[in-house]
């Protein structure tokens, strides 16, 4: 056969992009495949076995439509391009994680999708419930907590609470992270499987958990309810409100669902009860309502019979690989024990070697100080031993000195006994002057009286001659010839010499009183210059006993 018959007899095939919650994967598929084909190829690439949970989910004309098994993929409604997007996603949801999810691939699906429903606030949550399924979520993601390795902001990055939580409490992304970090480190020695499933089994308690709601009309004319499907069966909700269930029924109770173009109708088991109609906006809804009813009934049907040998194998495998994981997080756990314990016994040891070494190197100081204390000291002896012979010198010239100064202030009381004999001597002097003045004051004056008397009788005596003059020689003036005049002319010159002489005699007296006090004023002068001299060298004498006192 030729290269080119073989060229002509492979398949055509057009390209498919799976996108998972966390991945994406392309595949080449033959125009023939069927939805099963494709399907179980994509569940033979994730190693997933329970596959009956899932489907193939994609969008056409604003309506999430899921692949059908049993057609062609080309021949079923699908977008138009290359490559063909399709969502793996779970389309069916256990009623009890726990028990149904049996594989870890099964578990970290569902985790990541309810996880994805709940940020984008599909499945409400409350924010006290938020804060712990977002612990669980770091638990699974960064594992136990480490307080040296997980530092502040280490959460910056991550989606891990909804927008609506975010906006109702007005608190920064330091402080959900403490929250978060809160309960985070009380997850410790959880696996990440476990976390995973913890996070499951409290989501499935919430009431929009694995609901897939459809907006229908008890009427043609409006669309006024809610029409959701799960795991338990169908319900009736008001279109306000998607918590509490206005009319349920489970499918236990369910006889018949059937659609007639956009009418569908669910009848009860009890043939008693009112049959439910309603309308829904277009045909493909009430496919698509139909789909899940079928799907969701079936797994409700089994869940209530006895396991397949397939389910019965996977549920032992998932117990022994349950139980060989448990085994295996003792061992680790042990291990992880044992690690810390030796590498704490480590740090002990090297803490204490730490601490031996800085004893030693505080003993080697303290041997270092205590020579050099040592030195000091014996330098100190020394210095002392030179201060006492200084002291000891100092203390011989200081009796010295002591000596000397008791001589110099023997001779300074000598000095100052005759200083203040002087003194007394000089005021004595003062006291003689004083009184020798005031004699001579009173001299003066007596003087001055007796001169001042003196000038008055010479001016009577003047006057008095005048006046006999005048009485005797008249016309002496006119007539000068006469010599009966000459001798009382030359008694009146005798009489004129007579008071001339004794006028220069009280001058002569007067001139020698003023002489004699000049004399005094300056000897009184010249005696208070003494004085003053004297007090100066008493002062300074006092002066200098006081300072002899103080060096003493």
């Amino acid at each position: 056969m030729s290269i080119r018959g073989l060229k002509k007899k492979q398949p055509k095939t057009f390209k498919v992009k799976i996108i998972t919650v966390d991945a994406e994967m392309e595949f080449s598929c033959e125009m023939k495949w069927k939805g099963k084909d494709l399907f179980d190829l994509v569940c033979r690439a994730l190693g997933l076995r329970e596959t009956w949970f899932f489907g193939l989910q994609y969008t056409i004309k604003g309506i999430c439509t899921w692949l059908k098994m049993d057609k062609k993929v080309l021949d079923q409604e699908i977008p138009k391009e290359d490559p063909i997007s399709f969502h793996f996603l779970a389309k069916f949801y256990p009623e009890k994680v726990e028990e149904e999810l049996l594989q870890e691939i099964t578990q970290h699906l569902f985790f990541l999708q309810v996880k994805k429903q709940i940020l984008d606030e599909e499945i409400y949550c409350s924010p006290e419930a938020t804060v712990l399924l977002a612990s669980y979520a770091v638990q699974a993601k960064y594992g136990d907590y480490d307080p040296n390795f997980h530092e502040p902001g280490f959460l910056a990055h991550d989606e891990l609470l909804p927008k609506r939580v975010l906006r109702q409490y007005q608190l920064t992304a330091e402080m959900w992270e403490e929250k978060i970090t809160a309960w985070y480190a009380e997850h410790r020695g959880i696996a990440r499987d476990e976390a995973e499933m913890n996070y499951l089994k409290i989501a499935q308690d919430l009431e929009m958990y694995g609901v897939n709601y459809f907006p229908i009309a008890q009427n043609k004319n409006h669309t006024d309810l809610l029409l959701g499907v799960d795991a338990k069966g169908i319900h009736i909700y008001s279109i306000n409100n998607r918590f509490s269930p206005s009319k349920s029924f489970e499918w236990s109770a369910i006889r018949n669902i059937s659609y007639s173009e956009k009418e569908l109708t669910i009848k009860p088991l009890d043939k008693k009860a009112e049959v439910f109609k309603f309308f829904s906006s277009q045909l493909k809804v009430n496919k698509l309502i139909l789909q899940l009813c079928i799907g969701n009934h079936d797994l409700f049907m089994r869940r209530r019979k006895v396991d397949s040998i397939e389910i019965q194998q996977m549920k032992a495998q998932a117990r022994e690989e349950k139980a060989r994981k448990k085994m295996e997080n003792q061992r680790l756990a042990r291990e992880k024990q044992l690690r810390e314990e030796a590498e704490r016994a480590k740090e002990e040891l090297e803490r204490r070697l730490f601490q031996l070494e800085d004893e030693a190197r505080q003993a080697n100081e303290a041997l270092l100080r205590s020579q050099e204390a040592a030195e000091l000291l014996a330098e100190k002896a020394q210095i002392a031993e030179e201060e006492a012979k200084l002291l000891a010198q100092n203390a011989a010239e200081a009796e010295q000195e002591r000596q000397r100064l008791e001589i110099t202030a023997l001779k300074t009381k000598e000095e100052k006994r005759l200083m203040e004999q002087k003194m007394r001597e000089a005021e004595l002097i003062a006291v003689k002057l004083v009184k020798e003045s005031d004699r001579r004051a009173k001299e003066a004056e007596h003087l001055k009286q007796d001169l001042h008397e003196a000038r008055e009788a010479e001016r009577k005596a003047k006057q008095k001659l005048l006046d006999i003059t005048r009485l005797n020689y008249p016309h002496m003036v006119k007539y000068p010839q006469y010599s009966p005049t000459d001798t009382r002319d030359a008694n009146f010159d005798k009489g004129s010499i007579k008071l001339d002489l004794k006028d220069i005699d009280l001058k002569r007296l007067s001139f020698e009183i003023e002489r004699e006090r000049l004399d005094y004023l300056e000897k009184s002068r010249k005696f208070e210059d003494r004085l003053k001299e004297l007090k100066s060298e008493i002062h300074a004498l006092k002066l200098e006993e006081k300072q002899s006192g103080l060096y003493s």
